[in-house]
């Protein structure tokens, strides 16, 4: 079974890569190395450094995946804030160039990769998919406006799908752009022997789900979730302060963070359901928030030694 996945030299689209190269299906990426790393592609994966806005017959044409997994996309909150139209573009009109390519070309199933930032505010703690839909942002917006296109493409031409919206992944091979870097962000600053910048009073709380869990999955997916649009979360509640504690437990005590203004629109409180994809997915986390870290942290303790020799 070959699998498309686009943004396949990301953060999250390289970890799902290593993923379905690991349980034996043949994958192929798309990705225009914008955000994405070269580094971050298997040697013997082929790669298509494409724009996803353009026409992407010759991919499916050639590749006629059974399967695409769409993780590339626009993800900071605050620039699509600033820049509305560009994060409708990569978010909305992407989405629908690929749907149309799926339709094309007999695609089996579409995954999408969503997120927590759709539901907005919450109501109530914690958030199931059945929560209402409010996002705060216009990235929350676009996310939920290409659902919608996925639903309708589903409706109108039969193809199957599977949403994944995600709460506040972490782990290797992360930039520290974005509120969805924190964990990235924080330990940048820690190696570097910085403070760690804390907006508000650290008591604002997160869903940190592991990039590995993410990427488990997103491959559980290929062959379970029909239909479906499905929280991806540990599904436990971890303040600022105290993933500082965690890291601080990890690094040792050149942890020191700095208090700053709470910044306007965040969340206070995040907290997503992940019981619908134990139900449907057969999945669920593997890693604790302790382990997840300890790897990240070793991860980009190699890397800087790595970049320091280069």
């Amino acid at each position: 079974m070959k699998v498309l996945v686009t943004g396949g030299a990301g953060f999250i689209g390289s970890h799902i890569v290593d993923e379905l190269l690991f349980q034996h299906f043949d994958v192929v990426i798309v990705d225009n190395l914008s955000t994405g790393r070269e580094e971050n592609i298997p040697g013997h994966v082929t790669h298509y450094n494409m724009d996803l806005r353009d026409s992407l017959d010759l991919v499916f044409a050639n590749e006629r995946p059974d399967i695409v997994i769409h993780q590339a996309a626009q993800v900071s909150v605050a620039h699509s804030m600033k820049n509305p139209g560009f994060d409708a573009e990569e978010n909305i009109k992407v989405t629908v160039n690929l749907l149309e390519s799926c339709v094309k070309y007999g695609v089996t199933k579409f995954i999408f990769a969503s997120s927590a930032a759709v539901y907005g505010a919450p109501a109530y703690l914690p958030i199931d998919e059945n929560h209402p839909i409010d996002p705060s942002s216009f990235y929350g917006l676009s996310k939920r406006s290409a659902e919608t296109y996925i639903e309708m493409f589903s409706q109108t031409f039969d193809l199957n799908y599977t949403i994944l919206r995600y709460s506040n992944v972490y782990g290797m091979r992360q930039n520290t752009e974005g509120e969805a870097g924190v964990v990235a962000l924080f330990i940048d600053q820690a190696l570097k022997g910085e403070t760690l910048s804390v907006f508000g009073d650290g008591l604002q709380t997160r869903d940190f789900i592991f990039v590995k869990d993410v990427a488990k999955a997103n491959v559980a997916a290929c062959l379970n979730g029909d239909r479906e649009t499905i929280n991806i979360s540990q599904g436990i509640q971890t303040s600022i302060l105290e993933l500082i504690k965690a890291l601080y437990l990890n690094i040792g005590d050149s942890i020191q963070p700095s208090f700053y203004e709470e910044r306007t629109g965040d969340i206070r409180h995040s907290l997503l359901s992940n019981k619908k994809a134990k139900q449907l997915l057969e999945w669920e986390p593997f890693y604790t928030l302790s382990e997840g870290l300890k790897l990240t942290i070793e991860h980009s303790q190699n890397h800087k030694v790595h970049m320091y020799l280069k």
